[in-house]
């Protein structure tokens, strides 16, 4: 899939996805970049502490020392990476070759309900985008 360029309709429906699946569970920060850690889009839930823009650059090269490990092991990828704190985690999707969806969260949310809604998150994006 290739993502090209992406009008601010699109931009405006994906942020209403993040805001339904993701802000609304109580997630702190989500930003979907590119693999260069060029941001898409972002969005918080208000009280969001997080320079996202250095975190996209450092995420971004986070995601591609890990891809170099999959290969090294003789995987094709790992699409997802989870990274637990005392106070916050950090999880990433892969939404396609080209771009990967980070959520910031706290202790207060489950891994696996956290991943349900990423999922379903990422299938509602990747339908805007096929319907381009």
């Amino acid at each position: 899939m290739n993502y090209g360029v992406v009008s601010q309709e699109q931009l405006e429906k994906i942020d209403e996805i993040l805001s339904e699946q993701l802000i609304k569970i109580g997630v702190d920060c989500v930003i979907i970049i590119d693999m260069a850690g060029n941001i898409i889009t972002a969005k918080d839930n208000g009280t969001s502490k997080y320079d996202v823009y250095s975190f996209a650059a450092l995420a971004a090269g986070n995601f591609a020392t890990v891809d170099a490990m999959a290969k090294l092991v003789g995987e094709q990828e790992f699409s997802l990476l989870f990274h637990k704190g005392t106070d916050c985690n950090i999880h990433f999707s892969k939404i396609d070759d080209e771009l990967l969806l980070i959520t910031m969260f706290g202790k207060h949310i489950s891994l696996g309900f956290l991943r349900l809604n990423v999922v379903k998150a990422l299938e509602q994006i990747r339908r805007l985008w096929a319907g381009k």
